[in-house]
């Protein structure tokens, strides 16, 4: 048997989500919580990706929290050290690690209908039980490793870019890279100077951008150590920069187009060879996929030990792997940039909420849906961060997280304040939610730009992305809608009736 702890409210994952939550509670006057966290130290995905290469593609300094600015961030887009050193200065700073409870990965959750409460249960054999749990574990912590056939059979070195082999010499070696995505235009660069040969198999080819990525001028770290309403300021030109190419990706795709010029630019500056550049050049229009940003991606694929392969991938042998051309290539080891498991991350919640249903199967049968991305019907007290529809094409999802800390704790505070144990999302208001959502992204890019995404589920309904600008999500979110929700009471102990399920209002 396990320890049981009791408390008010149980936060999961210590990435940007689940710090945030802690600060805000505490912010809140609150101390009964407890953050729990799988690994030894905080950071989430920042301390998961250590690849080589690895850095934010939004600028850090709106890729940060707006209450925590840092005046000292060494480069535009800074790298993976940097920002995880960021989120344990974040933790320490607010003394968030005397609540965290590390080495406690949730295993599942149940709500007790009578007791109103969830009873978490871990990997560790522990049970935590609170009145509200708060899901920070977001969609980029399942690796995606594809089934390669025949990949039983090989000898050499396999890992996923998200759990690098540091261990692993890569100097001189011949290496296959699976995937070309976000992780991949980062660690190829810096791999292609060390191995002998790297062949890289692609799929369907990124839209690539020049990086605007430089390093910041000790008189700005000054500047903004000293004024920090100069950094607001700096940091609002980003955010209003970055929100203007909403424009492109939920209006008309044509929009696109324009920004297509600039990425076709970038691959004729580094790739003259015309097959090369031809495998490179996407069919499809710029924003159906995540739009990547690189400078050194593409001098990278230009060098002589370096070979882009389209063929597709027929088998993997003892030794290598053959292409569905036939042509077999040697290689020690294959490393996987194939990203994450984005819209089935949450199939293997084993969540189970007011009516005995499972979350996870619930989800895998009718899609993703919630009520803002972060609460369901069905499951009172339950609240997500960076839930469904709630990731970002264009700007920084940090922001999009501090509305929902914000919004989850005005639903704590609104059942304390009624005298109310639980606070469920009403089936219409989630049901009117999804309709509009999938409405405005029909006309998005995501869906007419002609491809085929990680953003799409299995029946190919995009359940990843905001489809708009994020100013629009915070007056979404900014003032909870006591119509939206219905509050719940236990049962009385006295008379054995059930207390009132009242509209919340």
């Amino acid at each position: 048997m396990g320890n049981r702890t009791e408390t008010g409210v149980v936060v999961v994952g210590t990435g940007f989500s689940g710090l945030g939550m802690a600060i805000q509670l505490i912010k809140d006057g609150r101390e009964d919580f407890v953050v729990l966290e799988k690994a030894d130290e905080v950071g989430g995905t920042w301390r998961d990706n250590t690849y080589p290469g690895c850095a934010c593609d939004v600028q850090s300094h709106m890729y940060s929290f707006s209450f925590e600015q840092n005046p000292h961030w060494s480069r535009s887009f800074s790298p993976q050290p940097e920002i995880l050193d960021y989120l344990r200065g974040v933790a320490t700073k607010y003394g968030l690690y005397r609540y965290i409870r590390f080495g406690q990965e949730m295993t599942g959750a149940r709500w007790d209908t009578d007791e109103h409460r969830w009873h978490v249960t871990t990997a560790s054999g522990d049970e935590f039980v609170a009145r509200y749990l708060v899901c920070g574990v977001g969609a980029l912590h399942i690796p995606q490793i594809p089934q390669l056939p025949g990949i039983e059979r090989f000898k050499g070195t396999t890992f996923h870019s998200a759990r690098w082999d540091h261990d692993y010499d890569l100097r001189g070696k011949r290496v296959a890279v699976i995937g070309t995505g976000a992780s991949a235009i980062q660690f190829v660069p810096k791999i292609a100077e060390q191995v002998r040969e790297l062949h890289l198999f692609q799929r369907t080819p990124p839209w690539v951008m020049p990086k605007p990525d430089r390093a910041m001028p000790e008189w700005a770290k000054r500047l903004f150590e000293r004024v920090p309403l100069a950094q607001r300021v700096y940091r609002d030109l980003i955010y209003w920069s970055l929100e203007l190419r909403a424009v492109g990706f939920n209006g008309d795709p044509r929009i696109m187009k324009f920004a297509q010029k600039i990425a076709e630019r970038h691959i004729e500056k580094s790739i003259s060879d015309p097959v090369l550049r031809a495998k490179l050049t996407p069919d499809y229009v710029m924003g159906c996929k995540r739009v990547l940003i690189s400078n050194d991606y593409y001098p990278a694929l230009a060098r002589d030990n370096v070979e882009v392969v389209t063929d597709g991938i027929a088998e993997v042998t003892e030794t290598g792997i053959i292409d569905k051309a036939g042509t077999e290539r040697e290689v020690d080891a294959i490393i996987y940039g194939t990203g994450f498991r984005v819209t089935d991350a949450f199939d293997d919640l084993d969540i189970v909420g007011a009516h005995g249903v499972n979350l996870g199967k619930q989800w895998a049968e009718q899609g993703m849906q919630t009520h803002l991305g972060i609460t369901v019907t069905g499951y009172p007290n339950l609240f997500f961060l960076l839930g469904p529809n709630t990731g970002l094409g264009h700007n920084s999802v940090v922001f999009m997280i501090e509305q929902q800390i914000r919004y989850i704790a005005e639903a704590i505070r609104y059942v304390e304040d009624h005298g109310a144990d639980a606070i469920e999302v009403r089936a219409d208001t989630q049901a009117q939610f999804n309709a509009d959502i999938q409405r405005k992204l029909a006309k998005g890019v995501w869906t007419r730009g002609g491809c085929t995404s990680w953003y799409l589920d299995s029946q190919g309904v995009n359940r990843t992305i905001w489809p708009g600008f994020t100013w629009r999500y915070w007056m979404r979110t900014r003032k909870l809608e006591p119509g939206d929700f219905r509050l719940h009471r236990r049962v009385s102990a006295a008379t054995g009736r059930r207390l009132t399920a009242s509209s919340a209002g």
